[in-house]
């Protein structure tokens, strides 16, 4: 039996993979959190196999929550739940003892092939090529301004605010705006922001 614990600040997406996970006969959900704190305590109360966590929480992020959790329990495995497939946050997860990481806008059959692959003692980071020159694609086509620009989204600064900081132009912190997520292929704001926070260490 495969004994998995979820953590994720976004109840829905909690809501989503139980419902899915209770088909499969072999795999128990013990429980959730919607923080890093709680994540913890949580397993040391269920001691599950498996935690699916997000990188990005209240409390303890992702990354702490996996040192501490795989420093008392070695045995459990990790897997990072994330946004964006972003070098930085994954490399930090495998560092901190995670086995695995997968996309929130995978498919939940994509989650379920990764559980059981981390299940059976192997690792799911090779799958996205970490380390290969296409995960630093960022590094070499956003210019300073516009990671100055999306350190200040990052924070929750609207364009007025980003533009009275940077002394610029709010029509030129819409149009950075607009090619930032050309280039990063977003497609509306919201998605601009989670990106933004979601790399928000790597600048």
């Amino acid at each position: 039996m495969i004994t998995i614990v979820i953590a994720e600040d976004h109840q829905a997406l909690i809501d989503g993979l139980r419902v899915f996970l209770e088909y499969e006969k072999d795999i128990t959900v013990l429980g959730e959190a919607n923080d890093g704190e709680a994540l913890i305590e949580l397993v040391r109360n269920k001691k599950p196999n498996i935690v699916i966590t997000d990188i990005r929480m209240p409390k303890y992020d992702g990354i702490a929550a996996t040192k501490i959790i795989k420093n008392e329990y070695p045995n459990t495995k990790v897997i990072a739940f994330t946004m964006f497939e972003q070098e930085e946050a994954i490399l930090q997860m495998k560092e901190a003892g995670a086995s695995g990481y997968i996309l929130k806008n995978a498919s939940l059959k994509k989650v379920l092939e990764v559980i059981r692959i981390v299940a059976d003692n192997k690792t799911f980071f090779e799958k996205y090529g970490i380390g290969t020159d296409n995960d630093s694609k960022e590094e070499i086509t956003l210019s300073r301004r516009e990671k100055d620009i999306l350190r200040q989204i990052a924070k929750g600064k609207t364009s007025q605010e980003i533009a009275e900081i940077l002394c610029i132009g709010k029509s030129t912190v819409d149009s950075h705006r607009k090619n930032i997520m050309k280039k990063i292929n977003l497609h509306g704001k919201s998605d601009l922001v989670r990106y933004a926070v979601e790399r928000k260490y790597d600048f």
